[in-house]
């Protein structure tokens, strides 16, 4: 009998929680937008299981990046990171990781993590131009969303 009366209980507490939510997700909960235009750039589908954890009073950066086929972005690094998506065309990511590369090609509605401080060089290798739309977090307030750096020799012939 007390089995039952519990179960009884949390039945009613569970019911009258979906209740709520149900009723709090039906249309017209939301207030209607006014005088707003909002764009949608680029969409991907994250290709790498990498995370950039993000961090109050730094700056939050987006670039629109367009590299030319055969083109390279040198060698480089994001102090923050950055999540790129790609818009347009393919690239092939070089990424020093210790004594090894690591090339791994996206495209076309795809996207993927930069991680903070990874060393790497974005080559254009597709027909047409690669553009692509990143977002650099963890910035310096004023500070560049990219450092330069000497090619580590991990990759030869770039």
């Amino acid at each position: 009998m007390k089995v039952q009366r519990k179960w009884l209980t949390w039945s009613l507490v569970f019911g009258i929680a979906m209740a709520f939510l149900v009723l709090s997700a039906m249309p017209g909960a939301a207030t209607p937008s006014s005088g707003v235009t909002n764009v949608s750039l680029a969409r991907g589908t994250d290709q790498t299981a990498g995370t950039i954890p993000l961090q109050e009073g730094t700056d939050v950066v987006a670039a629109q990046i367009t590299i030319q086929p055969g083109g390279s972005s040198g060698w480089h690094m994001h102090p923050g990171g950055a999540i790129v998506i790609v818009k347009q065309g393919e690239v092939t990511v070089y990424r020093s990781i210790g004594s090894q590369c690591d090339a791994t090609i996206y495209t076309a509605g795809q996207a993927f993590i930069e991680r903070p401080g990874e060393v790497h060089d974005a080559v254009s290798t597709g027909s047409v131009p690669y553009v692509a739309f990143a977002t650099y977090v963890r910035v310096a307030p004023g500070g560049a969303t990219r450092i330069d750096m000497p090619d580590p020799g991990t990759c030869p012939g770039l």
